[in-house]
């Protein structure tokens, strides 16, 4: 609440007390005694401070808030990449090879001879008869008659009629007048003129000088590691042994014995930085100035006026009204009744007896018999030694150069956009209520009067 606000509410309520009573009423409260109370009497017998009366009002008091704010920044991330340095290596390859070994085998052959058996046997002879036989069917015959049957349609008949209409349309009527107008125009009068100019330009100084710079070469040394010894375990051939109890060949696996081989050396390349120093020469290029005059061409335009008279058109329109007329159709439906005729479908059905002759099979069965030969086989075997030769594999060592690559972790700086939040200080007024002491003037008017 305002001070224009609280002043005449404590304004009105000092007068509702002042002018209650006659006494009140008669003097308006300027010199009547009893407004004055016997206390008010002791007190103003007394010296004592006059009544104090209290208000409220606001007062504007600004404050510090911190509000967050979205900002943008750069930031230096370090990417971690790997780099690969190519090394040349050496290693042994071994080569699976064959050669042939011939070997003595017993290999059995079977000789297979036939005689013949003969043999009865009884086999079954059908034979199949056939005998007639009548039967009576009976199956049904359909017939279709039409009878004619007379109805009565209405059919619509459209008749279109024309009345005519009469309207009126307003037509714009457009005029082109011309009217004459001053109007100043300026043309453009140029003129050269030359001015002294210096110009400073630089002419290239080439000098060379010679500048040690240190450099070198890479050198690949070679270093041979020799194999390690390992133990191989080497089967000697077998043979093959004839077994009477079962009349074919076995083979007997040789003895196994344990070998001790060297395996071949492996070749390692590695390269070595030798460090050299170098003369190299350094051009250099300086620029020297030098001062020139010259004569440069600039143009100056002015405008001069003049005045032009020009022929300025304008359009005028105003409406007609014109009559015209429409011819506006319209429709009328009437209704026709027709005798159509129709033909009505009536099916008939009928059984007519039909006699069939089918033929019934009879079969008899009578047993032959039949003399047969058949071949008994009879098989013998006989061991032949036959020769063959079996492909032998063994290994063989060669030196393969490859390449192996170390790779090497280094870092690479970059930037990136990072989003951050900051506090930023805001003043932010408000309002406060507050209590403010004031003296009644009344009480005032009152202690003086006791005095």
């Amino acid at each position: 609440m305002s001070l224009r606000t609280v002043f005449p509410l404590l304004f009105a309520m000092l007068l509702a007390n002042c002018f209650t009573g006659e006494a009140h009423a008669r003097y308006c409260g300027a010199a009547s005694f009893n407004c004055c109370s016997s206390a008010c009497s002791d007190q103003c017998s007394d010296p004592c401070p006059a009544p104090v009366c209290t208000m409220t009002c606001y007062k504007t008091v600004q404050e510090t808030v911190w509000e967050p704010e979205t900002y943008t920044c750069k930031k230096t991330v370090y990417d971690t990449i790997c780099e690969p340095i190519p090394q040349n290596c050496t290693k042994t390859v071994y080569d699976q090879c064959y050669r042939d070994e011939p070997y003595t085998v017993c290999r059995p052959v079977y000789q297979t001879t036939y005689r013949e058996e003969q043999y009865t046997v009884c086999r079954p002879v059908y034979q199949t008869t056939y005998r007639e036989e009548q039967y009576t069917v009976s199956r049904p015959v359909y017939e279709t008659h039409y009878r004619e049957e007379q109805y009565t349609v209405c059919r619509p008949v459209y008749q279109t009629h024309y009345r005519e209409s009469c309207y009126t349309v307003c037509k714009p009527v457009y005029q082109t007048c011309y009217r004459e107008v001053c109007q100043t125009v300026f043309q453009t009068v140029s003129e050269t003129h030359y001015r002294d100019v210096c110009q400073t330009t630089c002419r290239p100084v080439t000098e060379t000088t010679y500048k040690t710079i240190c450099t070198g070469e890479w050198k690949t040394e070679t270093e041979t590691i020799p194999g390690p010894t390992i133990q191989v375990t080497v089967q000697d051939p077998g043979c093959w042994e004839f077994d009477p109890c079962t009349c074919c060949c076995c083979y007997k696996p040789g003895p196994c014995r344990v070998e001790c081989r060297q395996c071949p050396p492996t070749v390692c390349c590695r390269k070595v930085w030798v460090p050299r120093e170098e003369q190299v020469p350094v051009t250099c290029t300086r620029w020297v100035q030098e001062v020139k005059h010259c004569q440069v061409p600039y143009t100056v335009c002015r405008q001069i006026p003049h005045t032009v008279t020009k022929q300025v058109p304008y359009t005028v329109c105003h409406m007609e009204q014109q009559v015209c007329r429409r011819q506006i159709p319209y429709t009328t439906c009437t209704m026709t009744q027709q005798v159509c005729t129709r033909r009505i479908p009536c099916r008939t059905c009928r059984m007519v007896s039909q006699v069939c002759t089918r033929r019934i099979p009879c079969t008899t069965c009578t047993m032959t018999q039949q003399v047969c030969t058949r071949r008994i086989p009879c098989t013998t075997c006989t061991m032949v030694q036959e020769t063959k030769t079996r492909r032998v594999a063994y290994c063989t060592p060669r030196q393969v150069n490859y390449t192996t690559y170390t790779y090497q972790t280094r870092c690479v700086p970059r930037e990136v956009c990072v989003t951050q939040t900051r506090c930023v200080p805001k003043t932010v007024c408000r309002q406060v209520p507050v209590t403010v002491c004031c003296p009644d003037p009344c009480a005032q008017k009152v202690c003086r009067r006791c005095r």
